[in-house]
This record gives C-alpha cells, sequence and structure tokens, in this order.
C-alpha cells in the first residue's frame, strides 16, 4: 500500500472536524479503516488545557459523599463539585473524557472545546505530514546497527576484505552470519563505519585504447591464417556443435624489461583458469606448454578437455597449426581468433585477469617469480566465489564438470573460503 499523501491528510482532518467516523473517512481516500485510525493515533498533537488553573472532575464524582474539606462555613456543595476542595482532596483522580476514550481519540469537531477542563488532542494535516516526512528521511539516515552487531559485523567482514576477496565472495560464504545486504556493506566501507576501506576493496580495472604502436601488425600470410579461423568461423563452429567447450588463451605480460609472461586458459563452463609461468613472450613458449600439458593428460583427454581454444590475434599464438597438434602432428584442439580489438570476444578470461592484477599490478616483473607461485595464485583464484554461479567456486564447479586428472597434473587444490587471499602479500608471504 503507497504512502500517505498530504490530500489524504487534509481529507482526514476534514473529516474529523465535521464528525465523520473513521469508516466514512478511510472511504473516501481510499484506505483501510485501521490505517486511518493509526494514522490519527500516532500524530495527534497535545494542546493543553483551555486554562492552565483548570482541573478535570474527579472520578468519584458521582458517588463522593465528601464535604467541608475548604472549612468554610459558607459551602454546602460536595467536595467533589468544588474547585478549591478538589485540590484538597487525597483521594481526588481525574476523570478521562469520554470523547477520547473511543475512537478516533481526537478533539476535532467538539462543541465543549472552549469550556473543556480536559487534554485535548487535535490532529492537524500540515504537522502530520511534516512529522511522517522527517520520521521518513531520519529512517534511512545513519546506520541501523547496534554497536555490538556493528563491531561483530566489521569483525567479521574486515579481515576477509582486507585479504583481498570480493565482498561477493564473502557474501557467498558468511551471508547467514552478516544480516544485511551487500549495498549496505558496500556504504558502510565507503563511509568508513567498518575498519576494511575502499582501497582494499578489489580495484576497477580501466582499459586504456592501445596505441597503433603497441598493435602488432600483420604479414599478409598471417592475415591468411588468421581470416580461416576468425571469429565468424569460430560462432558456426560452436552453433553447429553445441554441446562443445570452449576454452580461452591469452597472456598477461608483466614490466617491458621483464621476460616471463603468465599463459592462462579459462574454461567457459565453469570459469576454471589455468596459468603456466612462459620464460618469454613467443610462440615456442606457447606450444610447449601446451604440449607439455597433452603429454601429461593424453592427447585423447586432451582432445575432450580442450576440443575449441579462442585466443586474440597476438603474435604468440600466430602458429596455429603448432597450436593445434601435438608433438607428431596428431591435431589435438581447433584455434580460433577474436576480432581485432574485441576482447570483449572472451570476456570471461578478461574478467579473470583482473584477479590476477589483485595480486600482480601493472609494472610488476614476473621474473622473480617460479611456476610454483604462479599455481598458487591460480588455486586462490579459482576458490573465489561468484555471483553467475550462485555463490559457487569455479574450483568446486570444475571438480563436477572436469576430468579431475587435470586438477591432478596442474596441482589444483580449493582453498578455504576465509582463506582466499588476493593481494600483492599473498606471493611475499609465502616466498
Amino acid at each position: 500500500m503507497s504512502h500517505m499523501t498530504l490530500d489524504d491528510r487534509v481529507t482526514i482532518q476534514e473529516g474529523l472536524d465535521s464528525q465523520q467516523s473513521c469508516n466514512a473517512i478511510a472511504k473516501k481516500i481510499g484506505k483501510n479503516r485501521s490505517t486511518v485510525t493509526r494514522e490519527i493515533e500516532k500524530h495527534r498533537v497535545c494542546k493543553g488545557k483551555v486554562s492552565e488553573g483548570s482541573k478535570a472532575p474527579c472520578v468519584h464524582a458521582k458517588t463522593c459523599t465528601i464535604m467541608g474539606l475548604c472549612k468554610d462555613i459558607r459551602c454546602f456543595n460536595r467536595c467533589c463539585q468544588c474547585i478549591n476542595c478538589i485540590s484538597l482532596c487525597e483521594k481526588y483522580e481525574p476523570a478521562e473524557c469520554k470523547r477520547l476514550a473511543r475512537s478516533p481519540h481526537v478533539c476535532n469537531g467538539c462543541n465543549n472545546n472552549t469550556i473543556c477542563k480536559y487534554e485535548r488532542y487535535y490532529y492537524y494535516a500540515s504537522y502530520a505530514h511534516n512529522d511522517y516526512q522527517d520520521t521518513l528521511i531520519s529512517s534511512r539516515e545513519g546506520i541501523n546497527q547496534d554497536p555490538e552487531s556493528l563491531s561483530k559485523l566489521d569483525a567479521l567482514v574486515s579481515p576477509l576484505i582486507q585479504k583481498g576477496q570480493s565482498i561477493a565472495h564473502v557474501f557467498s560464504t558468511h551471508e547467514v552470519d552478516i544480516g544485511c545486504s551487500r549495498s549496505t556493506i558496500y556504504r558502510y566501507v565507503n563511509d568508513r563505519i567498518l575498519t576494511a576501506r575502499n582501497i582494499d576493496l578489489p580495484r576497477k580495472v580501466k582499459y586504456k585504447k592501445r596505441n597503433d604502436s603497441d598493435v602488432h601488425k600483420l604479414t599478409n600470410e598471417e592475415r591468411l591464417v588468421v581470416l580461416s579461423r576468425n571469429y565468424e568461423r569460430f560462432q558456426k563452429y560452436v552453433e553447429s556443435n553445441p554441446d562443445i567447450d570452449v576454452v580461452e588463451m591469452d597472456t598477461v605480460v608483466g614490466t617491458i624489461s621483464s621476460h616471463k609472461v603468465i599463459l592462462t586458459l579459462l574454461f567457459r563452463s565453469c570459469n576454471l583458469m589455468l596459468m603456466f609461468l612462459l620464460e618469454n613472450k613467443t610462440q615456442e613458449s606457447v606450444v610447449e606448454a601446451l604440449n607439455w600439458l597433452c603429454d601429461e593428460l593424453g592427447i585423447e583427454l586432451f582432445k575432450v578437455l580442450f576440443p575449441v581454444i579462442l585466443t586474440d590475434r597476438g603474435t604468440e599464438f600466430l602458429n596455429p597449426e603448432a597450436i593445434e597438434c601435438d608433438r607428431y602432428g596428431e591435431i589435438k584442439t581447433r584455434l580460433f581468433y577474436c576480432d581485432p580489438q574485441c576482447s570483449w570476444q572472451k570476456g570471461a578470461l578478461e574478467k579473470n585477469h583482473e584477479f590476477i592484477r589483485y595480486v600482480l599490478p601493472k609494472g610488476t616483473s614476473f621474473d622473480r617469480f617460479s611456476q610454483d607461485d604462479i599455481t598458487l595464485l591460480t588455486n586462490h583464484i579459482n576458490s573465489l566465489a561468484r555471483d553467475k554461479f550462485h555463490g559457487k567456486t569455479p574450483y568446486m564447479l570444475s571438480t563436477i564438470l572436469i576430468d579431475n586428472k587435470l586438477h591432478e597434473v596442474m596441482k589444483l587444490v580449493e582453498i578455504k573460503p576465509d582463506d582466499v587471499f588476493l593481494k600483492p602479500a599473498l606471493l611475499k608471504k609465502y616466498r
């Protein structure tokens, strides 16, 4: 039911002034009778008595026989009828106004309001509406938590955020304990109510437009190779094979002066990511990494896990025949390329690269890291809960959707939810 408007409240006041019943008023404004009565009782205002010194009649007035409390020999009235004696009587109890005792509990429309000796209560539309607006504004400001519950919330959420965990991940594992919405947590962090600060939240990656000098110019031969495996052909292949699993592939680079790069592969079905530390960003290094994995898994299992690979047009991927075949020339996968400057076509992997940058920001050299370091990072990323999977982690889904021999070969393990750590200190603390 919608909130009452000022017009509704004016109608209520006019109805009370003309002594209409709450039922009649409720029908006029299209509300329930109980809504109208609650509105009147909540927003009525006390105006006091007509005369400050006047007292309401005694509740015992009809049965009381006490006389002579004022000791005035000229007074022959019962004390309950005497203004002076009422203040002297120890048994005096003020009576309640019969009109106020019944609905609608206000004095609007009363004919005795100028001589009334009782406390008077009135309903005024303007006052009621202003009071309603003040209450509405104040209820939406500040913190809807007591100090104890806020302290417990801070102790639970802040340490996890400071580990580099996203709020989505924290909610997927502690939603019952948190007791408020995600937007509230973001607001508490932004308003410095929690120990965690905005700087502790995973940063938002901004992609800059590449300079022309950074883009490799394809040779005529390379252009023909890419054309035969372009994104349009990829879409047609997937349409004709709807049940096929697609793996996205890319590389992550460090500083200009560093040699090592990270080769990443991501399964679209579950967002599981594999990461290989390559000695350099060359076609030979990419081919060697894929061939090693094929040797460890066996070509038949490799064909099942990697039926189609989608990548960009980086120079390290421009040897499709070597990537598609194993060491002995047997075809192990199909390779396709995204369109130029269309990283969104393999958006799942690009999104996952954000998690890598939480731990290895741009400008970090990879030369000092080993494959064990990169595997550790891989396990923490794969153990991060995702909204798109309803709070499940890529690792959890991969154990159901992917042959577990891959986990054994790549040393993939699950990190406990509260131990997931995506900050640069991750690789420092384990070195």
